[in-house]
């Protein structure tokens, strides 16, 4: 049975995301709003964050997956990114 692991992701607006399996640890949350729900107030993970540890689970090194565009090199996580152990088994 998989279970679901909720996040908190910084930006213009909160996403809430839920996770399962696949080498996510289960049955806990990470992060915090505030008490109206709209400001985070307790561990933000960014979205590169969470990519990094996609491609982590995947077994590819984000830092590893470039690409080189017009003189410049380009990765999904940007110039950005770490691993976000929390969310791991």
């Amino acid at each position: 049975m998989a279970t679901l692991k909720h996040v908190l992701f910084t930006g213009s607006a909160l996403l809430t995301a839920a996770l399962a399996g696949g080498g996510i640890q289960g049955g806990i949350t990470v992060g915090a709003t505030d008490e109206l729900g709209y400001n985070i107030v307790e561990d933000p993970i960014d979205v590169h964050d969470l990519h990094a540890t996609a491609l982590h689970l995947l077994g590819l090194d984000h830092e590893r997956l470039t690409y080189r565009f017009q003189g410049r090199d380009f990765r999904l996580t940007d110039v950005s990114g770490r691993l976000v152990t929390k969310l791991l088994t």
